[in-house]
């Protein structure tokens, strides 16, 4: 197999393809398109059958197959509704709310009006060129919605929607491509779950001492611990201290200058706000460098903001309860930022970052307000926690940033994967790029 660039095309209504390929219209090249429909809630004899029975949440917690659903209907169901079953190896297309979602089911199916069921012509189309043309050609969709309480499609619409048609040996082709990009990101996708669960695990046991770790010979050995003492926050390890935060952190609260004085913006401190710290966290990174705003030093100094040191936690308190970052720069900070700056030596802010974390559902059910949730300082600095000996701390946060490292990359692999995917989508899917079998 190799590649080529194409360089003979024809124009068409969807843009320029090989000349060779087709135009064609979905309805063409399928047996059958329809939607479903749902069976009476009210009539319990309908639901609960041996029908799976699939709506927009099961396609959207699939990925490429639809191998199960949440809900079942029974015979008389299929038979008292417009339902019906979309055999096996067909293409669903979601036509309410979420536009334009696809998926192949691996299993004979019943489906809601939400969903359209495409039964292909096999002779002429291949069900996963099929799957990776409407993949493709989802962002499309809004330009033909019905206007209406929701953003909707119709049956018309779908089965008059028009797309290229290689020969049936070039679209397996493509597909199998696509396939194998797709299998890589399983693997990843995979990779992710275990070092989550794992991550998980080891929080879970090592930030409360049930398994207690100390380095021999330079490696790390593990050990369950047996003595314990009782303490306000549970049983900890009987050499382990316990402190408020206040005791081991000084505590500083920002605020915002004025928005309206633009003297005030666009100057070199960088201004964090707990959005900034939400999307670091949502990428699985600890330290914080830059942000989306910046102060001028008269900005700064027209709320007497601190400058909150390198090195210093910082929690948000405020809308978004309990996500952390450590600063790797000095930074000023907005009044939904609870700066925490050590203030002992035997402090390892990194153990602190994950502990934290581990109780962030703990710290959400302390926050007060009705407009919108925040936990107060007062509440905050109380806060019991615990305070292993230094080398232990330095130990479970090198443990622990090990596997969120490791989760990191596979993350980065992730993005490469899926930008791969849309590139090599791009490519075959218009002809740009032909398969050529040696």
């Amino acid at each position: 197999m190799r590649f080529k660039r194409e360089t003979e095309f024809q124009d068409t209504e969807i843009g320029k393809i090989p000349k060779e390929w087709k135009v064609v219209k979905l309805k063409d090249i399928a047996t059958k398109i329809k939607m479903g429909g749902t069976p009476k809630r009210t009539v319990k004899e309908y639901w609960n059958g041996e029908i799976l029975f699939a709506k927009i949440e099961d396609i959207t917690n699939s990925g490429k197959y639809l191998l199960s659903t949440s809900s079942t209907i029974t015979r008389l169901g299929l038979e008292n509704s417009n339902a019906w079953l979309v055999p096996m190896n067909s293409l669903l297309i979601t036509i309410y709310g979420t536009l334009g979602m696809v998926i192949i089911n691996k299993i004979e199916v019943a489906t809601n009006q939400a969903i359209v069921g495409v039964i292909p012509k096999r002779e002429l189309v291949d069900v996963e060129f099929l799957y990776y043309w409407y993949l493709y050609y989802q962002p499309n969709w809004i330009k033909f919605v019905k206007k209406s309480t929701q953003p909707n499609l119709t049956l018309e619409i779908v089965a008059n929607s028009k797309l290229p048609l290689p020969s049936l040996a070039e679209q397996k082709v493509i597909a199998e491509i696509l396939s194998t990009v797709d299998r890589a990101i399983e693997v990843v996708d995979a990779g992710v779950v275990r070092l989550e669960g794992l991550k998980k695990a080891l929080m879970r046991e090592l930030l409360t001492g049930r398994i207690r770790v100390r380095e021999e010979n330079g490696k790390p050995v593990f050990h369950r611990e047996t003595e314990f003492q009782d303490t306000e926050i549970g049983k900890i390890p009987k050499e382990w201290k316990i402190y408020s935060i206040e005791e081991i952190f000084d505590l500083y609260k920002g605020t915002t200058p004025s928005t309206k004085e633009d003297k005030y913006w666009g100057g070199d401190i960088p201004f964090v706000t707990p959005t900034d710290i939400t999307a670091l966290n949502e990428m699985n990174k600890i330290y914080l460098s830059t942000t989306e705003k910046y102060l001028t030093e008269e900005g700064r100094r027209s709320k007497s903001l601190r400058l909150i040191p390198r090195g210093s936690l910082l929690f948000t308190s405020r809308a978004t309860i309990g996500y952390l970052a450590v600063n790797n720069v000095e930074v000023a900070i907005n009044q939904g930022i609870i700066a925490l700056i050590p203030k002992i030596k035997d402090l390892d802010v990194i153990y602190y970052y994950y502990y934290l974390t581990s109780v962030r559902k703990k710290l959400e059910e302390l926050a007060g307000g009705s407009t919108y949730k925040e936990i107060s300082m007062n509440t905050f600095r109380k806060l019991m926690i615990p305070h292993p000996p230094l080398e232990e701390q330095r130990k479970i946060a090198e443990i622990l940033s090990t596997v969120n490292r490791a989760i990191e990359l596979y993350r980065e692999e992730r993005v490469r994967l899926d930008r791969l995917k849309r590139g090599l989508m791009d490519l075959l899917l218009t002809g740009k790029i032909r398969v050529v079998e040696d």
